[in-house]
């Protein structure tokens, strides 16, 4: 009587190319989500962004941001946010765009969603003169909240 035996490897998937191996059971996989595809994966944007977009669009884009500290404050009747945001201009044109900040902050009628603009002032300004021109404004805003 004659015995055959297999000559199949037993270890023959470990040097297989799993590219070749067809899995039913698996999902396909996902796309992976961004969020220009899903914009409910977009952060949320922080009344501290809105206050820095605000200030930007008066500077026409051209300032560049320094620090901004956010302080929450409260009073009997009203509740609210300090913010103390500094700026920097750099070049002729740049600082002409500081400087029309410095002058239409405190008329300027802010829209930011919940939220009132109470005062906004220029504390600080710091003008450098020489081969780059330079100008560093530090403004300070209080917003209460709206309702």
């Amino acid at each position: 009587m004659m015995l055959t035996t297999s000559l199949r490897d037993p270890f023959a998937h470990i040097f297989a190319d799993f590219g070749d191996i067809e899995v039913k059971s698996a999902p396909a996989p996902a796309p992976e989500p961004t969020p220009e595809l899903n914009p409910a994966l977009r952060a949320r944007r922080t009344t501290a962004d809105r206050v820095r977009s605000a200030l930007m669009a008066l500077t026409g884009g051209t300032g560049t941001l320094i620090t901004h500290e956010e302080k929450a404050w409260a009073s009997i009747t009203f509740s609210g946010t300090r913010h103390e945001v500094v700026l920097e201009f750099c070049g002729a044109e740049a600082v002409a765009h500081g400087e029309e900040l410095i002058e239409r902050l405190p008329d300027h009628e802010f829209t930011i969603p919940g939220q009132l603009v109470a005062d906004a002032t220029i504390t600080s300004v710091d003008h450098r003169f020489g081969a780059m021109e330079r100008l560093k404004v530090t403004a300070v805003l209080l917003l209460l909240e709206d309702g």
